[in-house]
């Protein structure tokens, strides 16, 4: 029986399933201790052949394919979690590369006991060959587009609120719950926030490491933002006080920029105060861009880092307020 179950939700993922798996073979955690569970939401594209390629190819991988019809994230993580059988969990994705000692740094901290949840770093890549996919991946990881998410560029260990993926004790998972299925995007960031309020800690070590393909274009790149936006605020109305100051800017910034739209068509005033936020927001942005373009000699980056960031705060800004509306519509 393995120790360690290594689950990830799967759904079209044709084009970076085979990296994911070839990674995960190369591992420095003994095979014979692993079992690799792929929660497969019906994929309509090739993911599944390369799957079953994969696993007649290298049987010495204990690969399963569990169907995941409902087609979410969280509801493919408990598909995964029932399924499993290894003493700890090991969450990944199929858009990510894990590092050869990914498994073994996650359970030997896992057992270590330093948190009830441990995650690392992602290093983050283009999700396509295209200038706007490399610039995507380069605001991604960019202070000005994810605020304190340390998970994205941080060098030192210590308690955080959130980590990407995580392993953890099968059993610890049982005991406080899985994933919350009504929670379409935001189910990790929720989990450990049960974690912390049950006096837990959710532990960050760079020394774990993993590729994340970003999204390759600013309309994948908007929806995927508009989706966290809008579940941020559904998770927040459970734990308000869990909203981080990172978190509330966009919205109030997109907020501040509509009502001056508004108000601008009748009144001199909200013009010029729109013209002047607006002003000030792309010389941020702009500014940013530059150590970006320099150090990756790429100066396409001062058009492209400014956009997918903007992209990035307008739809989760827009996708949070939108969210609030209609929570008002419901309450």
């Amino acid at each position: 029986m393995p120790t360690v179950s290594v689950i990830i939700p799967c759904y079209n993922e044709e084009a970076t399933i085979r990296l994911l798996l070839e990674a995960l073979l190369q591992q420095t955690f003994p095979q014979a201790e692993m079992e690799v569970i792929l929660a497969d939401g019906l994929s309509t594209d090739q993911t599944r052949a390369i799957v079953n390629a994969f696993a007649s190819e290298y049987p010495e991988m204990h690969l399963r394919v569990v169907d995941n019809p409902r087609r979410n994230i969280p509801a493919a993580l408990n598909c995964a979690l029932a399924a499993a059988q290894g003493e700890v969990i090991v969450r990944l994705d199929a858009h990510s590369r894990p590092a050869p000692d990914y498994v073994e740094r996650s359970v030997t901290a896992v057992r270590a006991g330093i948190g009830q949840n441990v995650g690392g770093v992602w290093e983050i890549a283009p999700g396509g060959p295209s200038w706007t996919a490399r610039a995507i991946a380069a605001a991604a990881a960019h202070k000005l587009g994810v605020g304190d998410a340390r998970y994205r560029y941080t060098t030192q260990a210590g308690a955080v609120d959130t980590v990407p993926f995580g392993a953890f004790y099968r059993a610890y998972a049982e005991e406080i719950g899985r994933f919350d299925e009504t929670l379409l995007t935001n189910e990790d960031y929720e989990f450990n926030t049960r974690i912390r309020l049950r006096g837990g800690v959710v532990w960050l070590d760079p020394q774990i490491r993993s590729v994340y393909f970003a999204r390759a274009t600013l309309g994948g790149l908007a929806r995927q933002y508009w989706r966290y936006g809008y579940w941020k605020y559904r998770m927040l109305r459970r734990y308000p006080k869990t909203l981080r100051w990172r978190q509330a800017l966009p919205p109030l910034f997109v907020l501040s920029v509509l009502v001056l739209s508004v108000l601008s068509l009748f009144w001199a005033l909200a013009r010029w105060m729109l013209l002047l936020e607006v002003g000030i927001y792309l010389l941020a942005l702009l500014a940013g861009a530059v150590p970006t373009a320099v150090r990756k000699r790429d100066f396409k980056m001062l058009l492209g880092v400014p956009l997918a960031i903007a992209t990035m705060h307008f739809a989760w800004g827009g996708g949070f307020l939108a969210s609030v509306v209609r929570g008002q519509r419901e309450a």
